[in-house]
């Protein structure tokens, strides 16, 4: 569990993390399915890293619908590649999460480069299509009313408020 403060409300998202590893691949799906979020963490180091990534997002894309799902691609060791790896693999990767349509963020577990503003991001979106879904449920949904986050991946992450068509 992970608690943030999202608009000054507490927020927790729950992580469940396979490793990648193959044993786990059989029971990986009771984990995707009902995900608001799935992120995908593949190796910036590592060209076979990446083609697993791939296997990963579709095995996790089976068990929800595209449209209710938030997916992430995050390429992690940033600091351990040349700029010229660094280069060519992203290619590979922007193009995959474009394919895929997922966000795409490359990090650094070791300098924290990226890390907190991506988590904050994953929380701020799940948080919004919480609020959303609630909204919607209960039938009081005006789209004038709804914050709106930006999709700054600054870590001045500041909402803005739609004005309203009406009066």
């Amino acid at each position: 569990m992970e608690r943030f403060e999202v608009l000054g409300v507490p927020f927790s998202l729950q992580l469940w993390d396979t490793a990648g590893q193959e044993r786990f691949k059989c029971i990986a799906s009771t984990y995707y399915r009902g995900a608001q979020a799935i992120i995908v963490v593949f190796d910036l180091s590592s060209v076979s890293s990446l083609a697993h990534a791939r296997q990963w997002l579709e095995d996790a894309m089976k068990e929800n619908d595209p449209s209710s799902v938030l997916l992430f691609l995050v390429g992690t060791k940033k600091d351990l590649s040349s700029p010229e790896q660094l280069a060519q693999i992203e290619q590979e990767a922007i193009r995959l999460s474009e394919e895929i349509k997922a966000e795409y963020w490359a990090v650094s577990a070791k300098s924290g480069d990226g890390v907190r503003n991506f988590f904050f991001r994953v929380a701020s979106l799940t948080f919004e299509a919480n609020v959303l879904s609630e909204l919607e449920k209960s039938g009081a949904r005006n789209d004038g009313d709804i914050i709106r986050l930006t999709d700054s991946t600054e870590a001045d992450h500041k909402p803005t408020k739609r004005k309203s068509n009406c009066c």
